[in-house]
């Protein structure tokens, strides 16, 4: 029995028991449900630019990133230990991967875009589930922040308004909290009607918000597009308009081409929709679930849900990252293969001659 509670072992049961204890503690509560909206918040704004909680998050994001490389590489050691083995262990395996897939020249070349992608993407999703995101926010009328129209739609939620260093902030807690009541109607005299409260998080998922996944597609296509165009040079521009056959006067094989271009065109940009609605469904799905979830089971099922988002949040920055290498694979390497073909046929032809 005195083996069982020493050392490593009796420091995993002390961790089971608090954890246990916690859980018990809040197995019988249930959180309030949150107002839904796809478009992010407004927080402040700076000049005419609205600042949105989701751009807030994206600036955590890549500090949290920026902190954990300062970390990791302020005292480089030859023998590497704690955070930087783990992380050039991390690295190295990432770019053993990257090669594996696009060959060592072009791997490396792939290697900042695609780890870069999957670093934010990653982290991003897994700070939209630690607390606080979209729980803690200011208090604001809805009119003032959604618009007269769409404030019709939004329902009142609940929540305690705190005061931190001065600065009224409000908190959505499980099971209470400062129900907001309902707007009345407004009287015949022009009384204004009541003011309906919604509680505007600070921080909320970054890929939640369409712009982010949006913007991260953009970049991976123009990225794509200019491996493709290094390597193959304007060459790779007949991938879109293939009027070689045309001009030699084979008119149907030269409409062909054409259409086979326009058909490429389309594909590329099928790409970025792509890209773009499978990240923001699957974050923003996750989102409305664990919200749903927590008001209708206690909290401590939850957890089940949120070990199952952690790995949906792997999955989809592994999948945007892969699917980045992929498409860059297939623009350098692919359309490379045919237009070699076409320089063969031409050297074969000239020999010939």
């Amino acid at each position: 029995m005195g083996g069982l509670l020493s050392g490593s072992k009796g420091k995993l049961l002390a961790v089971i028991v608090i954890l246990g204890l916690i859980a018990s503690g809040v197995i019988l509560l249930k959180g309030p449900i949150a107002h839904i909206d796809p478009a992010a918040e407004w927080i402040f704004q700076v000049g005419a630019i609205r600042i949105t909680n989701s751009i807030i998050a994206s600036w955590i994001t890549v500090v949290v990133l920026a902190l954990i490389a300062v970390l990791a590489t302020r005292r480089m050691q030859l023998v590497p230990r704690g955070l930087q083995s783990l992380l050039e262990t991390f690295i190295e395996t990432m770019l053993n991967f990257v090669v594996s897939v696009a060959g060592k020249k072009w791997g490396r070349r792939f290697f900042p875009v695609v780890m870069t992608i999957f670093l934010f993407v990653l982290v991003s999703n897994w700070m939209g589930l630690l607390p606080g995101f979209g729980t803690i926010g200011v208090v604001r009328d809805a009119k003032a922040q959604f618009g007269e129209k769409k404030a019709e739609e939004v329902h009142a939620t609940s929540f305690t308004k705190l005061n931190v260093a001065g600065l009224d902030v409000a908190l959505m807690l499980p099971g209470g909290g400062e129900a907001a009541e309902k707007p009345k109607e407004a009287s015949g005299h022009g009384e204004a009607a009541q003011a309906k409260p919604v509680l505007v998080p600070f921080f909320r998922s970054t890929n939640t918000d369409l712009n982010t996944p949006l913007a991260l597609a953009l970049v991976a296509m123009v990225f794509i597009e200019m491996w493709g165009f290094q390597a193959l040079g304007p060459m790779y521009l007949s991938k879109f308009f293939n009027v070689r056959r045309l001009l030699r006067g084979e008119i149907f094989s030269g409409i062909i081409d054409l259409a086979i271009g326009l058909l490429e065109i389309i594909s590329e940009l099928a790409r970025i929709i792509s890209f773009t609605f499978r990240l923001f469904g699957n974050v923003f799905a996750g989102e409305v679930l664990l919200i749903v979830i927590t008001f209708l089971v206690p909290l401590v099922f939850v957890l089940v849900f949120y070990g199952l988002e952690l790995f949906v949040g792997f999955m989809q920055a592994f999948v945007f990252a892969f699917l980045t290498l992929i498409f860059g694979v297939m623009a350098v390497a692919s359309h490379g293969e045919d237009h070699k073909g076409h320089q063969e046929e031409g050297e074969a032809a000239e020999a010939h001659h």
